[in-house]
């Protein structure tokens, strides 16, 4: 979710102050909002009823954004996983937003659990995608045929590096037949083996994000070259093909098709139904405050937040506040990490950087952190 940066208001700087006494509660071993002694109830699977249950439960009526979103634009989200990993605690839960970016920060968190909210029902559509295609898929070679919908080419092993394996794809010409025979498969294992009882329009919307981005544009679908919002050409990001060999600034890629381990821990992840798409505004009344009760009720602990630029937005809409309330009442301690892309709060950076390999100081396509807490200080959570 990048355009252009809007500046924000001063009152989000907090004093610096709070996060000397948020570290000193931590030293002390008293934990935050009344969750560092607890264990945490989270069970290693969801069964079909637990996950659409929940995101039933937790997700507000569908709403509107400029453009569709069908992948990421934020070229600097894999150089903060470094510093994320000495930060944010493993094993606990993720939250984030949009469509495939999350699955990187997943992979180096490996939560018990990830919510992903959006503001249109049509991002849980691109997940239910993914979810589906993962589970159909052996390998990379299996999911990027399905996905594209393009007849799996000779030769793609186990050790073939993404930028090889993308390059294969990247001659052949989608396959109505395949494309059609994918999504009768999508369809079964959602309804009939998961049984998730889908809204009236939800199939469709797997259609539009199906046909729409991947079967059309393939490896060098972009952010902006479909759907909603789509401006034709590159634009900014880069394709599908060159976000999936991004890395984190020390030559490691940590994507999802980066490797067949990666490859199969995210498939692992999916098929325990362990990632929750769910509808909800970030500044709406519902969505982060059901999942905050669902999430205290069992003694959990988010350890991470993703946000992309969804604040500049919030900004605009004036509800800037209103989320940062919604976040307080989350279960938090010291170590739970927003995060973020862009200049963020007052158009600067507001934490750690991505450094060079995202862009330049608070640029659009630059990922960064900051702790949670010092935001929601004043809420009352």
């Amino acid at each position: 979710m990048i355009s252009p940066m809007h500046p924000l208001p001063a009152r989000w700087t907090r004093l610096t102050a709070v996060v000397g006494l948020v570290a000193l509660t931590l030293v002390a071993g008293i934990g935050t909002h009344g969750q560092g002694t607890r264990t945490q109830n989270i069970p290693a699977r969801l069964t079909d009823a637990e996950f659409w249950r929940l995101s039933e439960l937790v997700s507000e009526p569908n709403g509107a954004f400029q453009s569709d979103n069908f992948l990421s634009n934020e070229r600097g989200q894999q150089v903060v996983i470094p510093d994320l990993i000495k930060t944010a605690k493993p094993g606990r839960i993720y939250l984030g937003v949009g469509p495939e970016q999350n699955f990187p920060y997943i992979l180096a968190l490996k939560p018990a659990l990830a919510i992903i909210f959006d503001v249109r029902r049509g991002n849980l559509h691109g997940h239910l995608l993914y979810k589906a295609l993962f589970e159909l898929s052996a390998d990379r070679g299996e999911f990027l045929s399905r996905l594209f919908s393009r007849r799996r080419p000779a030769g793609l092993t186990r050790d073939v590096s993404i930028d090889t394996m993308m390059a294969a794809f990247d001659g052949l010409e989608p396959s109505p037949d395949l494309y059609h025979s994918n999504l009768a498969d999508v369809t079964t294992l959602l309804t009939k083996k998961h049984g998730f009882a889908l809204h009236e329009g939800d199939i469709p919307g797997i259609d539009y994000v199906y046909k729409t981005a991947f079967y059309t544009g393939g490896p060098r679908l972009t952010y902006t070259m479909a759907g909603r919002g789509a401006r034709g050409g590159g634009g900014i990001g880069g394709s599908y093909w060159e976000m999936q060999r991004l890395d984190d600034g020390a030559g490691v890629n940590r994507g999802f098709l980066a490797t067949e381990e990666n490859f199969a821990a995210m498939k692992d992840f999916q098929s325990r139904n362990l990632l929750v798409p769910v509808v909800g505004d970030f500044g709406g009344t519902k969505a982060i405050r059901a999942v905050g009760e669902y999430l205290k009720e069992r003694g959990a602990v988010v350890s991470a937040f993703y946000l992309s630029n969804v604040e500049q937005y919030l900004n605009r809409a004036g509800t800037e506040q209103a989320f940062l309330c919604n976040v307080a009442t989350l279960p938090l301690d010291a170590t739970s990490t927003f995060i973020f892309t862009g200049g963020g709060r007052n158009g600067a950076t507001g934490g750690r950087g991505g450094g060079g390999r995202g862009g330049g100081r608070g640029r659009l396509d630059t990922t960064y952190l900051r702790p949670i807490l010092p935001d929601t200080v004043g809420c009352g959570g």
